[in-house]
């Protein structure tokens, strides 16, 4: 049974384009994947007729929906996860994502997540698309998230995101030395060629994907950097500091397999550095416009300890004043900006 109803006259401005993609327009806080297999199901007709996916529109006719519960999300069970709140009001809840957290269950998760504390302790959230989340953080990286907790609120949210209107704020500790003190980073992203789980720069099949950084501090062998998401890309900031050759620090899946120091470096310095067990990457500040309001709102937040911590021993290590020998020097030079780190021939993406 339906939990809901919408209804829209098509303006003028859509005709001619696809069903499924203006229903999915207009109304973004459900996939269109979804669109199509509701429009397919009969759950939404126009001028109550069954119609195809592939149908063009000609203005004017009327578009009924009857929206479906979440079949997936019915599943989920609501668990007692403690939640950072930062800020909370009838419409919108803002929290800060710990390290080691999934937003959103999927296969591998089907439990433990974000969604599912949520649930727990705002149980009105089941009514709506993934319990209200409209943007996700991976599951090692901190920080701010906003999560929607009613329709008009998420259909508000979604479209702030889609209009890239959301400011997202992010701080990044990455190899080598950004020379450049301030840069943009627009190369479109899509899924990798070989690796379907992992992420990349996809100039075929990519979509647009716009990264803002800025040089912090910059040290011996790393640089902190502030960093600006102009659209909001799966992996996005990891995968265009990949492609800067200035990866960051810990990531698992777009970081450096070996880094090999000289002995100038410390056993503790070596162990905190290569061994970081996450990506280096913290979601500092959100801005946006409160969806009920329409007050612009900002948060921030400090940096995890374990970021503070790397941080602060990079900063010691750094006043050392390590030289590039601190790199067995042998061939390819790579360069973001104007230098960052030299390869022994053992350097290497990690593929897991």
């Amino acid at each position: 049974m339906a939990i809901n109803k919408k209804n829209f006259v098509v303006a003028n401005k859509y005709v001619g384009q696809r069903s499924d993609s203006v229903i999915h327009e207009l109304m973004p806080e459900y996939s269109r994947a979804k669109i199509q297999s509701w429009i397919k199901k009969g759950f939404i007709k126009i001028d109550s007729e069954k119609f195809t996916t592939k149908r063009k529109l000609i203005g004017g006719e009327l578009i009924d929906v009857d929206i479906q519960p979440e079949e997936q999300a019915n599943q989920f069970e609501p668990e007692d996860i403690a939640i950072d709140i930062v800020y909370d009001d009838e419409d919108i809840l803002v929290i800060n994502k710990p390290a080691n957290l999934v937003v959103h269950p999927a296969a591998g998760n089907w439990s433990g997540t974000l969604l599912n504390g949520i649930l727990y302790h705002f149980p009105k959230n089941y009514k709506l698309p993934r319990a209200g989340i409209v943007h996700r953080l991976d599951k090692n990286t901190t920080g701010l998230m906003v999560v929607a907790k009613n329709e008009v609120a998420q259909f508000n949210l979604v479209k702030q995101l889609q209009s890239k209107s959301v400011y997202r704020e992010y701080r990044a500790i990455v190899w080598g030395q950004v020379m450049v003190k301030s840069g943009v980073i627009n190369k479109p992203i899509g899924r990798h060629p070989h690796i379907r789980v992992k992420m990349a720069i996809n100039n075929i099949n990519g979509k647009e994907a716009v990264t803002h950084y800025e040089v912090l501090e910059r040290f011996s062998i790393h640089t902190y950097l502030k960093c600006i998401l102009k659209t909001g890309r799966t992996h996005q900031i990891r995968v265009h500091m990949q492609d800067n050759k200035s990866p960051i620090v810990g990531d698992p899946s777009y970081g450096l397999k070996k880094i090999i120091p000289t002995k100038a470096m410390t056993e503790n310095f070596k162990n905190k550095t290569l061994k970081f067990e996450r990506q280096a990457l913290h979601a500092k500040a959100l801005g946006l416009i409160h969806p009920i309001t329409k007050k612009s709102l900002k948060w921030e937040v400090d940096l995890p300890d374990d970021m503070k911590n790397l941080l602060e021993l990079i900063r010691e290590e750094s006043e050392q004043d390590l030289s590039e020998e601190s790199f067995k020097i042998n061939k390819d030079f790579y360069v973001s900006g104007e230098q960052v780190y030299e390869d022994n021939g053992d350097l290497e993406f990690d593929d897991e």
